[in-house]
């Protein structure tokens, strides 16, 4: 199976559902990074964690909570 690349979130501040990069790294850790939205330019930051088949969800709040 391969991995995704893209992933999509609701950006917190216009609630526009948004395309996301997701690179897993080579541990598969969870990441956490600060991305502009790409409708309203608004940063937020970004929540990605991996399930058990290696598939990427995202979440994200506004910049500063």
């Amino acid at each position: 199976m391969s991995v995704p690349d893209h992933t999509q979130v609701h950006c917190p501040c216009c609630g526009e559902l948004t395309d996301i990069e997701v690179v897993p790294d080579a541990a598969g850790a969870d990441q956490d990074y600060t991305e502009d939205c790409t409708v309203c330019c608004r940063p937020m930051v970004v929540h990605i964690t991996w399930d058990e088949d290696g598939l990427p969800s995202a979440t994200a709040e506004r910049e500063g909570g």
